[in-house]
């Protein structure tokens, strides 16, 4: 992340890939990554985890430094944190 803490990252935010889509929502913070709302189009009602490393830039809005279809094909459905808690 550019010069962002990660607590700028805040529940309910839109998460867009560098493609300029909307890839989710957060849901919150765990750790090291972000966890996305199961509600998000992209997320097939399953919670998906991406890294914080990810992450580009945060203002009103977290943006990725990937595109959403790269993102879709390496995001985890289970945390890397919490050893796969939901």
């Amino acid at each position: 992340m550019k010069g962002t803490n990660n607590s700028d990252i805040r529940e309910h935010m839109d998460v867009f890939g560098s493609c300029g889509n909307q890839l989710g929502t957060v849901d919150h913070v765990e750790g090291n990554e972000i966890k996305l709302s199961r509600s998000g189009a992209k997320a097939n009602g399953q919670h998906h985890w991406i890294p914080l490393g990810w992450v580009d830039s945060v203002d009103n809005a977290v943006r990725l430094n990937k595109d959403c279809g790269q993102a879709v094909k390496e995001w985890r459905s289970e945390s890397v944190a919490t050893g796969g808690a939901r």
